[in-house]
C-alpha cells in the first residue's frame, strides 16, 4: 500500500471516530436533558403534593367550619339560633323537658320503653314536649355521631314535628341504635337508611340532601351548646316545672314504662 493511501485512509478512520464522538456526545446530552426535565417535574409534583396536602392539613373540618357557620333554623323552632324545640298542643299547660344524647344507650332504652307513650301524651294535649339534644358522646372519645345525628334530626323537624318524633324513635330503637362504642351515626348513609323507616322521611329529597349537605350542622353545635349551658351533667334526664323527673325512691329518670306512668302523673298533679 502507497504511503498516500495508508494516510489518506488513517485521515477516513480518524473522521469516523469524530464523527461517531459527536454523535455520542449529543445522545449523552439529550439524555442528560431529559433526567433533568424529569427530575424537575418530579421535584415539583413532590411540591405541589406537599403543598396539597399541608392546604389539607390546614383545611378545618366539617365540624370546625360549623362552628362558624351561619345558622340555618329548622322549621317549628323558636328562639335563639332555632334552640327552643317545643312541640305539642298551644293548649297544653305543662312542658316536659327532655335532655338526650342520640348515641346514648340509656336514651335508647328510655325512648324504646316510654317513646311512645310520651308522644300519645302530647298528642292527647297533656303536656308539651320540649328537647334538647347533646353531644357530649363525641366529646369523649372524638366522635361525630351525636352532631350528626343531631343535625339530621333538625332536618327532619324541618319536614314536620311528627317526622321529627318519629325519626327520634327510629335512631333509638332496637333495630337501629348502635353501641355506644360504635359511631355509626356519623355516616350519612345509614342516617338515611334509619329515615327510610319513616314515611315522611322515606325519599324525601330534601331531607336527604340537608343531611349530605350538613344544613343543620351548625345548628347542632348551638342546641349542644344550650344543653351544655343547661346545668344538666347526664343523659336522659326528664324535668316538669323546673323539677327533675326520676323513678320513685331514685335520683335516675323512668327507666320502664311503668315507672314513667308513675312519675309523670305525680309531674302533673304537683
Amino acid at each position: 500500500m502507497s504511503a498516500r493511501n495508508s494516510q489518506a485512509n488513517k485521515a477516513a478512520a480518524r473522521e469516523r471516530l469524530r464523527a461517531e464522538r459527536e454523535r455520542q456526545a449529543k445522545k449523552d446530552k439529550i439524555r442528560r436533558q431529559v433526567v433533568v426535565a424529569a427530575s424537575v417535574v418530579g421535584v415539583l409534583a413532590a411540591a405541589g403534593g406537599i403543598a396539597a396536602f399541608v392546604m389539607h392539613l390546614n383545611k378545618p373540618s366539617a365540624w370546625e367550619a360549623a362552628k362558624s357557620a351561619k345558622v340555618v333554623q329548622p322549621k317549628n323552632t323558636e328562639g335563639d339560633n332555632g334552640t327552643a324545640l317545643v312541640i305539642g298542643k298551644p293548649t297544653a299547660k305543662k312542658t316536659l323537658e327532655l335532655y338526650e344524647d342520640s348515641r346514648c344507650p340509656i336514651c335508647a332504652s328510655f325512648e324504646q320503653a316510654s317513646g311512645e307513650t310520651i308522644k300519645k301524651d302530647v298528642d292527647a294535649g297533656k303536656y308539651k314536649l320540649k328537647y334538647i339534644g347533646a353531644t357530649f358522646i363525641d366529646n369523649a372519645d372524638n366522635g361525630e355521631g351525636s352532631k350528626n345525628a343531631l343535625s339530621a334530626l333538625g332536618a327532619a323537624l324541618n319536614v314536620s314535628p311528627e317526622a321529627f318524633l318519629d325519626y327520634k324513635a327510629a335512631l333509638y330503637s332496637a333495630k337501629f341504635h348502635p353501641d355506644e362504642r360504635d359511631d355509626k351515626f356519623a355516616k350519612d348513609d345509614y342516617l338515611i337508611e334509619v329515615a327510610d323507616s319513616v314515611p315522611a322521611l322515606k325519599g324525601n329529597a330534601e331531607f336527604r340532601k340537608a343531611v349530605e349537605d350538613g344544613t343543620y350542622d351548625a345548628w347542632a353545635l348551638k342546641m349542644s351548646a344550650a344543653f351544655d349551658s343547661s346545668g344538666v351533667q347526664g343523659t336522659p334526664t326528664l324535668k316538669m316545672d323546673g323539677k327533675k323527673i326520676t323513678a320513685e325512691g331514685a335520683d335516675y329518670a323512668p327507666r320502664t314504662a311503668a315507672e314513667y306512668q308513675t312519675a309523670i302523673a305525680k309531674a302533673l298533679k304537683g
